[in-house]
């Protein structure tokens, strides 16, 4: 079965379930309370949602830790639940999006407790193992979050390999028997309607630890077509791969338009483009804007027509936008619905993170309000080295994962109207002036900007198809590009900063043209543009 592309028009919406709504009172986020809520994203006119991890899992890195495939943790409800949630949704013409982790399971995964039993058991080969001596691993290897990436098995005499944490084993892809294991998987939540699968860090599948090749492995895209083959082509879904060392060559693999891999990849050159030269994401520095207009500028025109872009600014994993790149204080909405003007104007799948959509803000915690590992690792492993703990909040404030992950707002009552109970992590502050209830009662908000940009991308073939091509290259204050297909034209402006600049309309524009959307009521008539302001220009 052929894909029918519906995706190239879609706007995916991502949910990290445990923030999101809670149904119960227990201050953790479950599958009914985004059932509840499935109405408000309808409202919103989103095509998917993409859930973050809900498998069974021992939650030693947040779900990525998958200790069964077939079933949904406790934390977030049942296998009932999930396939209410997909039943719900449909009948709301939205889809489901898992997160399907696919290098490494749980140690607590029935495969590598029988693994771990003799070499002779038959899923000890669904993982990768070396001889050698206690102490003398295969190789210097370091796993990703830190320690070497063997751990030593005395009963077996073996190392397994782990990228990532201890507890979370890499699956050995040169199996067959794995390979198909993971196939019948697939096939079997295929047919529980789920409406695609994004795929977390799949580009280190085909790893090859002996020389030390983690990603892009030789065997990868032998893998992932054999993967799309047994499975994703068997339905009309919606795939997108993580793939932290992909370039835009790569990517042409990835999302060829024969459907041969994935719809898309998630790519992340624009993300690491306020840290200092080969230091760490703690070590803060100014946006480049020019390179930001470059890379953005690249993937458009290289990906045009030979593969698809996936377009976002957050994830549970990044900071809020307009903390990071906006103005989160007096010019809050202007530059949310700036930011939000200049991604979905692209060629490519938009990603709304939860939140984003009614410009919610990082929050600002003392140390102990902090849930996530990386965060509090951080800020032990500088204080040690001798940084000033004001300098380390600062970092942690401007790029922590907890900056996505506190609660949803959704109204001025206690904890925003997310649990009942107490909530797993503190709720920003600022949830009485910025919640769900107050923006969708305010035509003016950046909800209703968020629901009419969606619409349209709905309403114009322009922004799926048309040719992507930037103005003002070298100014340091304004993003301007245009999209070009048959029969139509697209303008747009966005000033990236909290000044008046000047400005003149390109050749070929009178400022008479349509106006689809833009962030001031009044167009000034003047030349110049306003503090993050922001249009859309259309003449057919």
């Amino acid at each position: 079965m052929q894909e029918s592309k519906w995706w190239k028009n879609a706007v995916v919406y991502q949910i990290y379930p445990r923030s999101f709504k809670d149904s119960n009172g227990d201050g953790i986020g479950d599958l009914q309370g985004i059932i509840r809520k499935l109405d408000y994203l309808k409202e919103l006119g989103v095509d998917a949602i993409w859930l973050s991890p809900v498998c069974r899992s021992p939650q030693d890195d947040n779900g990525y830790d998958i200790s069964d495939y077939r079933d949904i943790d406790s934390m977030f409800g049942s296998l009932k639940d999930m396939e209410e949630l997909i039943k719900e949704a449909e009948e709301r013409n939205i889809r489901i999006i898992m997160d399907l982790v696919l290098n490494h399971s749980s140690d607590e995964h029935l495969w590598f407790i029988e693994a771990r039993k003799s070499r002779e058991n038959p899923y000890h080969d669904y993982y990768v193992w070396r001889d050698g001596t206690e102490g003398l691993p295969p190789n210097d290897m370091r796993a990703c979050f830190g320690g070497s990436a063997w751990e030593w098995v005395p009963e077996l005499s073996q190392y397994y390999f782990h990228q990532f944490s201890v507890k979370q084993p890499d699956l050995n892809w040169e199996n067959p028997k794995l390979r198909q294991e993971i196939y019948d998987m697939i096939l079997w939540w295929m047919e529980k309607g789920v409406g695609g699968f994004r795929l977390d860090v799949i580009d280190q599948i085909a790893k090859e630890p002996d020389l030390k090749i983690t990603n892009n492995g030789p065997r990868l895209h032998e893998y992932i077509r054999e993967l799309s083959k047994e499975t994703f082509r068997k339905g009309d879904l919606i795939t997108v791969g993580e793939a932290w060392g992909a370039n835009t060559e790569l990517a042409k693999l990835y999302s060829n338009p024969d459907g041969s891999e994935f719809s898309m990849v998630f790519q992340f050159e624009h993300i690491n483009l306020d840290q200092q030269p080969d230091k760490e994401k703690w070590d803060l520095a100014p946006l480049d804007f020019l390179k930001l207009k470059q890379v953005f500028a690249k993937w458009q025109r290289e990906l045009y027509r030979t593969g698809w872009n996936s377009l976002f600014w957050n994830n549970h994993d990044l900071p809020r936008i307009v903390s990071r790149w906006g103005n989160d204080k007096e010019y809050r909405e202007k530059s949310a619905k700036m930011l939000a003007t200049l991604l979905h104007g692209m060629q490519g799948t938009p990603y709304i993170y939860q939140g984003e959509e009614l410009g919610m803000t990082n929050a600002e915690f003392e140390i102990e309000d902090y849930r996530d590992i990386e965060t509090l690792n951080v800020y032990h492993e500088r204080l040690e080295k001798g940084y000033q703990k004001e300098d380390i909040l600062n970092s942690i404030h401007a790029k922590g994962r907890d900056n996505a992950r506190t609660p949803m707002q959704w109204d001025d009552s206690p904890n925003a109207g997310f649990s009942e109970g107490t909530p797993w992590i503190r709720v920003n502050g600022n949830y009485r002036e910025i919640n769900a209830k107050q923006e969708m009662a305010d035509k003016g908000s950046v909800f209703h900007y968020y629901k009419k940009l969606i619409g349209l991308r709905k309403t114009y073939e322009v922004f799926a198809d048309g040719k992507f091509e930037l103005l003002l290259e070298e100014d340091k204050d304004i993003f301007a590009y245009t999209r070009t297909s048959e029969g139509e034209k697209l303008l747009i402006i966005c000033n990236f900063h909290e000044k008046e600049v000047p400005f003149l309309l390109p050749e070929g524009w009178s400022g008479k043209e349509e106006i689809l959307i833009a962030n001031y009521n009044e167009i000034a008539e003047t030349e110049k543009l306003r503090p993050y302001e922001a249009r859309i220009y259309r003449k057919a």
